[in-house]
């Protein structure tokens, strides 16, 4: 998998990334990885619908993984939810 087709999600509103993954696809790319962590999920999630829906209608959920990651703060650790949903076009 192409690094450069990889969308982060984070705190910015939801049409920030809506416009990312949209930018990769005219580029050229053929499918987008959306990726997110904890509460950031659900933005995710917002993100890939609002992108199939209103921008892509072409665009179809290929693949989503989730996972776990362990995270080590000052507090001790803890554990984090990821999850990835690959974007394509058919």
């Amino acid at each position: 998998m192409d690094e450069d087709n990889v969308v982060y999600v984070g705190n910015k509103p939801v049409m920030n990334y809506v416009l990312a993954i949209v930018t990769q696809f005219n580029n050229g790319a053929k499918e987008v990885t959306v990726k997110a962590r904890g509460r950031a999920i659900s933005r995710a999630v917002d993100v890939t619908e609002v992108t199939k829906h209103r921008f892509l209608k072409e665009a179809a959920v290929k693949d989503i993984k989730i996972g776990t990651e362990k995270m080590v703060s000052e507090r001790g650790g803890t554990n984090i939810s990821t999850m990835e949903i690959v974007l394509g076009l058919d």
